[in-house]
């Protein structure tokens, strides 16, 4: 047994209690789904839902996107812990340093209150968080390479958006004034937070009674399960290490050092010896590290395992202040979230793969491959101004393992979003998809292959401009137990019949024809055997 029985809480009690949770948290989503008026939101569903209780400790969440929930799970309570919260509230925020993670994630958060026989209580708070096309700042869609935060967009440290009911007009105004199609944003911001309303109103549809015995339950036993995963894992000191290619200012290869002590059911995560925090977007709040070393141990745990904050209670990380993977004082961040948080993720289970090879797959590829467009309508009915953005992230190789090939042309680790279907694309922007294939043997050979990478090129039908925050593009995904290395990635630019390789990170402007091309990663092979590549 991995709990004992609370009171007349049992096993089948808590597992329904859980999964209704769970339901309520995926009705969140399609709310904000159907809701939503950006693709981006609306079509490759880069959002995440949860419930968090009244400490701002999480409860229960839906599958969506790591990256997001376990910066949440980390960063809530202080969040919460800063406002007197009325029935009507909602509160906005995406400042790295306050809870958030890159500046286009914005999240809402709406308070729960209950009946009770002492009159209306705080009981628990619904949060939804969404990457937004543009948050203002330099680039066209708020992920250029820029060297500083306060160049990356609008900062909202957490603040009303509704306060008791009555709207701030102020928030309204500072969208209008510096995000490009502001119209668009709000609209998605209301979905978010009409998503998180409806959270709300189903958990008050609770019967008060036994409600927070059952949360206690339920957080005990999600407990047990995390000192039960590393309890399976050998006693010992294990390190690993790997780098960030470049933080597109010209400074790289940035080294990423990981620790990992295992003494019984508790883990001690130590990135020191990591590099410094840099003058390049790679940086990565707290709140972002944290994520990545709880998503790999979020995953050696039964699929089953309510998804509260307690399973991470027998985990501790240590990262110096003030280095890439702990980075203050206004330090460019857009790529921490989707570049830095992949490789977190390669140390930490490169040193867990010591401990227990067999559970620990080869490297994924290793980015999310970022690309975002951006420029005026020209001649073409519009309904939101001059401004349209197109944000996508691109699939590649998941890293074998001792059971089996890695799959092709998948998310990996820190993201879960769907891809952006042609249809959409092209009837929202002036661009057109002239190829969308996997990657031929692009996954490393072994005993069990790498998944293949994938190519997506489109055609630039008007003039506009073209950022890029990719990795993996001059080191491979690492194989493990003999297996090879995954295919690094490629970026590539055809201009006028000329093809031309482009950097990494970048921005670059386009012309009308030009043709843009991304090789993705393919992950890295398992074992000594020849199989042969994936088809």
């Amino acid at each position: 047994m991995l709990w004992s029985r609370s009171m007349s809480n049992d096993a089948v009690t808590i597992s329904l209690f859980a999964h209704r949770l769970s339901a309520l948290c995926e009705e969140m989503g399609a709310v904000l789904k159907r809701s939503a008026i950006s693709p981006n939101i609306r079509d490759r569903e880069d959002f995440s839902c949860a419930l968090f209780d009244r400490e701002g400790q999480l409860i229960s969440q839906a599958a969506h996107i790591p990256v997001h929930l376990g910066s949440m799970a980390f960063a809530m309570a202080d969040v919460v812990g800063a406002f007197d919260w009325q029935p009507g509230d909602v509160v906005v925020f995406n400042d790295p340093a306050l809870g958030g993670t890159h500046l286009p994630d914005i999240t809402v958060v709406v308070p729960v209150f209950l009946d009770t026989d002492r009159g209306s209580v705080l009981f628990a708070f619904s949060a939804t968080r969404a990457h937004h096309a543009d948050i203002g700042g330099k680039s066209p869609g708020s992920m250029g390479v820029e060297t500083c935060l306060a160049d990356e967009g609008l900062i909202i440290s957490p603040c009303y958006w509704f306060e008791a009911g009555r709207e701030h007009a102020a928030l309204v105004r500072q969208f209008r004034e510096y995000v490009r199609a502001p119209e668009e944003r709000l609209g998605d911001l209301s979905a978010q937070k009409a998503a998180c309303i409806v959270g709300a109103r189903r958990l008050a549809e609770f019967p008060v009674a036994g409600l927070n015995e059952k949360i206690d339950a339920l957080m005990a036993i999600s407990e047990a399960y995390g000192c039960s995963a590393i309890h399976a894992i050998p006693d010992g000191e294990y390190q690993f290490e790997d780098a960030l290619e470049d933080d597109g200012c010209a400074s790289g290869p940035l080294a990423i050092r990981v620790s990992i002590t295992i003494s019984g059911d508790s883990a001690i995560v130590d990135f020191t010896g990591s590099a410094a925090k840099t003058l390049g977007p790679v940086n990565c709040p707290m709140a972002v590290t944290a994520a990545s070393v709880l998503y790999v141990f979020r995953c050696l745990m039964p699929a089953h395992t309510p998804q509260t904050s307690a399973i991470f209670h027998p985990i501790s990380i240590v990262v110096p202040e003030g280095c890439l993977l702990h980075a203050k004082d206004g330090a460019a961040v857009a790529a921490g979230n989707v570049e830095t948080s992949q490789r977190i993720v390669d140390v930490v289970l490169g040193a867990l793969a010591q401990a227990i090879p067999e559970r620990i797959p080869a490297a994924a590829q290793g980015t999310m491959n970022n690309v975002i467009f951006g420029g005026q309508y020209d001649g073409c009915e519009k309904t939101d101004g001059d401004d349209w953005l197109y944000y996508e992230t691109l699939a590649g190789g998941m890293g074998a393992h001792s059971a089996g090939n890695g799959l092709s042309a998948v998310q990996c680790h820190m993201t879960n979003t769907k891809n952006s279907s042609i249809e959409v694309l092209e009837m929202h922007y002036p661009l057109q998809v002239s190829e969308y294939a996997v990657r031929p043997v692009s996954g490393g050979d072994g005993l069990f292959a790498g998944g293949n990478g994938m190519i997506r090129e489109w055609v630039v039908r008007s003039d506009c401009s073209v950022s890029l925050l990719t990795e993996r593009r001059t080191s491979s995904p690492y194989g493990l137990s003999g297996g090879a290395s995954g295919a690094a990635g490629r970026n590539r630019l055809c201009r006028q019949g000329e093809w031309q390789e482009l950097a990494a990170k970048g921005s670059w402007q386009l012309k009308a024809g030009d043709t843009l091309r991304i090789e993705t990663p393919g992950g890295g092979g398992f074992g000594v055997e020849r199989r042969g590549k994936n088809d």
